[in-house]
């Protein structure tokens, strides 16, 4: 097939776009390669995929209307996934333009690109934040989502009532995945484990906020790319499940479903720096903060939809993941 990756760039992105690549579809990449964070590590990563026959690089920005309908229309696409986004909960503290640029306005570029030029299956990011401040774990995709506790979280619920609208206006099948932590090799700076392993090694305290003991239900990044996959090549059709008199926000009589895609299986956020001393043969020097605004205390993905429609089984435990993340990350830095 061939296939849009937008965030192409970015950590899920690249690796998605490389899966795909390896089992012989066409891959058009799109990313802005903008500055949230290193340029070099974009780059890096779109490197390992220039090396294939089916892979082709468009730099743009999903906020660019007229960019966007002119590459759906170039490009004669099948299907799309749809993971560039502007990323990170304490960034839309300071920063919440650029979140409805990217994630609001870019998220309307691609449904109208797709529903345009028959697109066969839209799969977009979403994320767990969507979750907010619902104590009700494992979360689980028939709860309503209605209570975001960050503009970030806001802008992805935000999208996949877009997507819904679109399934249902324009009979687009589109399928949503909230994200719960995902990590790994070729990860983002920004997030805890990159954070954590450079602060060590570089002898700089790390900071822990909620005193350490949030809970996130981390996933691999290969396990995260095998369901999305899997996803791309199921397309949704409407439910006959979907009750108009008891609404479930997971299906619906369109072509439309939302699954959380995650472990499984949370851990405290201690024995991911546990972990990490353990590797890098290094002990942490920890400082201990509240709560930050936006932040959610604990993050527990109930999986069963996923199993029971693609057979999703993630695999990798984590002692096995932060091993390989660390082992890439001295590998990359040269150290």
């Amino acid at each position: 097939m061939k296939i849009l990756v937008t965030g192409a760039a970015g950590f899920i992105g690249a690796a998605t776009a490389l899966r795909l690549l390896e089992r012989g579809d066409e891959v058009v990449g799109l990313d802005n390669l903008n500055d949230y964070y290193d340029p070099a590590l974009k780059q890096a990563r779109l490197e390992r995929l220039h090396p294939h026959r089916g892979f082709r690089f468009v730099r743009g920005d999903l906020a660019d209307r007229q960019g966007m309908s002119d590459l759906f229309q170039r490009e004669k696409l099948e299907r799309v996934v749809h993971l560039g986004a502007q990323a990170g909960v304490r960034y839309s503290l300071t920063h919440p333009h650029s979140y409805i640029d990217s994630n609001v306005v870019g998220t309307l570029n691609v449904l109208e690109g797709c529903r345009h030029h028959g697109i066969e299956h839209l799969v977009y990011a979403s994320s767990s934040s969507v979750y907010g401040a619902s104590g009700r774990l494992p979360y689980s995709e028939h709860e309503p989502a209605a209570h975001p506790v960050s503009l970030y979280a806001a802008t992805k619920r935000a999208n996949e009532l877009m997507a819904h609208s679109y399934s249902s206006l324009f009979g687009l099948p589109t399928t949503g995945l909230r994200f719960f932590t995902v990590y790994g090799p070729w990860g983002r700076p920004d997030m805890a484990l990159f954070l954590f392993t450079r602060a060590i090694l570089e002898g700089r305290p790390i900071e822990l906020f909620n005193q350490g003991h949030h809970r996130r239900d981390f996933t691999y990044i290969d396990d995260i790319v095998e369901g999305m996959v899997r996803v791309l090549d199921q397309i949704p059709r409407g439910s006959a499940r979907f009750d108009p008199l008891q609404p479930d926000p997971a299906v619906s009589s369109a072509p439309f479903r939302l699954f959380n895609i995650g472990s499984n299986r949370p851990i405290e956020l201690s024995r991911y720096v546990t972990l990490l001393e353990q590797y890098l043969g290094r002990t942490a020097e920890k400082r201990l903060l509240p709560m930050q605004a936006g932040d959610m205390a604990e993050t527990f993905a109930d999986v069963e939809e996923l199993i029971a429609a693609v057979h999703y089984q993630p695999s990798t435990p984590i002692e096995e993941g932060v091993q390989r993340f660390v082992a890439w990350y001295r590998s990359f830095y040269g150290l």
